[in-house]
């Protein structure tokens, strides 16, 4: 909460003003200073300088909450997928950050495009009658195949071109190719919520970038990239809490190095067993066959261990059998979860080398 900006802590115009001239805009900067420091910087007494640092602090210190008034308060935003709605207690929970993890082919933008043609959508249709924020870090977006997913999955509601062409309006996209650009763009998220109203974000994909950027077998880079992730969950954890609104992310995989003579490894979720208790809900999406692939529930503090069959269509992301096809399994670590991928003509659960 701290990387709120100044004027959403209750600071007066004339005051961010001129703290921003010296290059402090948000309340870990402020907080960050001396009392003597901020009295300087802002022009005013020492007492005052107090009195406006307790304010700032008392402003982004996380509220007491009952249980009760959590229970109230829970709502999800459907996938429109009862199956995986139902699994998950009504969808993906606002206030919290939810991964989608698999192999490439899988579904993951599919996923990402249908969930934003369902913000955009009136809650009378199901929707959150949100604007979306879509980070896209691999120039995955594609315009066209949001509108088809409109058209094809809601075909009544988007029988019109000018209904179309408002939704995609609503679509915010920042194609932001580096390390840095992502996490400039994470930072100044809230601005860009508040202005757009938006009620969905999604980062695709948060491994992109990280894994092309940091070799981890060069010393300092491992470290480097945990702060990098630690700084970009806790942004978005503030913002999905702060706004309380659901934030989606995807993920790649990648290859884990077994530990015992034979065993040659299998694939998981990739950015490491610390990034995996950074999300609050995983799902893993892995091939089945060439036509058919999975959904796995592999973390979330309402739903069980669950497998859900889908294919991909016209119409986005279908699961065959709505509320009846779902299977339980024995759940383990949401970081070492295997993932079966496509090989060749091939679905293994190890990849060949």
């Amino acid at each position: 909460m701290a990387t709120r900006i100044l004027k959403r802590a209750g600071v007066s115009d004339e005051i961010c003003e001129q703290l921003k001239r010296h290059h402090i805009e948000s309340c870990k900067d402020l907080l960050s200073l001396t009392p003597v420091e901020v009295m300087h910087a802002a022009g005013m007494s020492y007492q005052k300088a107090l009195v406006l640092m307790q304010s700032v602090s008392k402003a982004v210190a996380p509220p007491v909450i009952t249980a009760l008034e959590l229970w109230k308060q829970h709502s999800c935003f459907s996938t429109s997928l009862p199956a995986l709605d139902k699994l998950l207690r009504g969808g993906l929970p606002y206030g919290t950050i939810t991964e989608v993890t698999g192999p490439s082919g899988c579904g993951k933008t599919q996923m990402c495009l249908m969930l934003s043609v369902l913000a955009t959508l009136p809650k009378s249709e199901g929707g959150m009658d949100s604007d979306v924020i879509y980070i896209d870090t691999e120039s995955a977006f594609s315009a066209e195949r949001l509108v088809e997913i409109a058209q094809s999955r809601f075909p009544n509601f988007f029988s019109s071109k000018e209904k179309v062409l408002q939704m995609a309006g609503r679509v915010h996209l920042f194609r932001e190719l580096t390390c840095q650009d992502v996490l400039n763009r994470l930072e100044r998220l809230e601005e860009d919520i508040i202005s757009t109203g938006a009620g969905l974000i999604i980062l695709d994909s948060v491994a992109s970038v990280v894994r092309k950027e940091f070799d981890t077998t060069l010393p300092g880079n491992l470290i480097h990239r945990s702060n990098l992730l630690g700084h970009e969950a806790s942004t978005l954890k503030y913002l999905a809490h702060q706004f309380n609104i659901p934030v989606v992310l995807t993920n790649q995989i990648t290859t884990h190095v077994g530990g015992s003579e034979g065993d040659s490894g299998f694939v998981t979720a990739a950015l490491g067993n610390t990034w995996s208790h950074s999300v609050n809900t995983r799902l893993i999406v892995q091939y089945v066959d060439a036509h058919q692939r999975q959904i796995l529930i592999a973390k979330s503090p309402v739903a069980p261990f669950a497998v859900l069959n889908y294919t991909i269509e016209k119409q986005g992301i279908c699961v065959g059998g709505e509320g009846s096809q779902e299977t339980l399994y024995e759940g383990t670590d949401p970081g070492l979860q295997p993932i079966r991928v496509q090989t060749g003509f091939n679905y293994i659960t190890r990849p060949m080398d």
